[in-house]
C-alpha cells in the first residue's frame, strides 16, 4: 500500500531534502536516491518529461528510497492526473495566485469525499488493481499523497490567507525567481523587495500552521533552514555545477 516517506518526516518536524530534475531520466533519479536525498521533483513545467517518462522515474524513485513529487505543467485536473496516475506521490503545483486556485489543487489530486480526481482500477498507484481493495488504496491514497502550492507570483502576495487557509495543502512554496520577476526584479531574487515579501509569507505560513517550502543553492537553502523552512529542494544543474566547480579547484582542471 502507498508510504509517503518524505510526508512522514514532516508530519514529525524534520526538514526534507530534494532535487529537481527536469530532463526525462531515472538513471538521475536513481543516482539522486543513492546519493541520500529524501525526494525528487519531476519537473514537467519547465522540462521536457513526458508522461511515459514520469512513470518511468517514479519507479526508480520507489527502487532507490525517494519519494517521487511531480511539478504539472499547470493547475488543471487534466494535467494533475496525469502525473499523479503515473505513480508519484504528490504535486507542487505552479502559479496558484488565491484560495479558489488552491481548493482546485487539491480537489484534483484527492478522491471523494476529499476531492474529485478520477479513480481508475487499472492504474499504476492502485497496484493495477491486483490484490488490493479499490476503497483501501483510495483511503490510503487521500491519506498519503502531498499537496505543495507555489506562490510565485504579485497577485498571489494578497491572498496568502486564503491559501494557507485552505485543507489539504500540506505545504506552501514560495518561489524565488518568478516571483521575483512578477515584482518587476527578474534575475534578481535578492532584491530587498523581493526577500521582505518572501519573509512575510513565511511568517504568514508558520502562522497557520503550515509547512513552507523554498528552493535554492546550498549557503541559501542553509539560510531558509534558519528562517524554519523544512521543504527544501536543489536543482540537479546546481549540484552540477557545484560539484564541477568544486573537481576545478581540487585539480586545477580547466585552467
Amino acid at each position: 500500500m502507498l508510504h509517503n516517506r518524505m510526508k512522514a518526516k514532516l508530519r514529525q518536524g524534520e526538514p526534507v531534502f530534494g532535487v529537481s530534475v527536469m530532463i526525462p531520466s531515472p538513471q538521475v533519479v536513481e543516482m539522486v536516491g543513492r546519493l541520500g536525498f529524501d525526494w525528487v521533483l519531476i519537473d514537467c513545467e519547465h522540462g521536457s518529461i513526458a508522461p511515459e517518462s514520469v512513470e518511468l522515474m517514479a519507479m526508480a524513485a520507489e527502487a532507490s528510497g525517494l519519494t517521487a513529487i511531480a511539478r504539472p505543467a499547470a493547475n488543471t485536473p487534466e494535467a494533475i492526473l496525469q502525473v499523479m496516475d503515473r505513480g508519484v506521490l504528490g504535486v507542487q503545483v505552479p502559479h496558484v495566485v488565491d484560495g479558489a486556485a488552491a481548493r482546485r489543487a487539491v480537489e484534483a489530486v484527492k478522491y471523494h469525499p476529499l476531492g474529485r480526481r478520477g479513480l481508475a482500477l487499472g492504474s499504476r498507484p492502485a497496484r493495477y488493481g491486483f490484490g488490493v481493495a479499490l476503497a483501501d488504496y483510495v483511503a490510503a491514497a487521500n491519506r498519503e499523497t502531498l499537496v505543495c502550492v507555489q506562490v510565485e507570483d504579485a497577485e498571489a502576495l494578497d491572498h496568502v490567507d486564503e491559501i494557507v487557509a485552505v485543507a489539504g495543502v500540506d505545504v506552501v512554496f514560495v518561489g524565488p525567481s518568478d516571483l521575483a520577476q512578477s515584482m518587476g526584479f527578474p534575475g534578481q531574487a535578492d532584491a530587498p523587495p523581493v526577500r521582505a515579501a518572501m519573509s512575510m509569507t513565511f511568517a504568514t505560513i508558520a502562522a497557520a500552521g503550515k509547512i513552507a517550502g523554498c528552493a535554492g543553492s546550498g549557503p541559501a537553502i542553509r539560510g531558509y533552514l534558519d528562517q524554519g523552512i523544512r521543504y527544501l529542494y536543489t536543482h540537479l544543474t546546481t549540484l552540477l555545477a557545484t560539484g564541477a566547480a568544486e573537481f576545478r579547484r581540487a585539480t586545477g582542471a580547466g585552467g
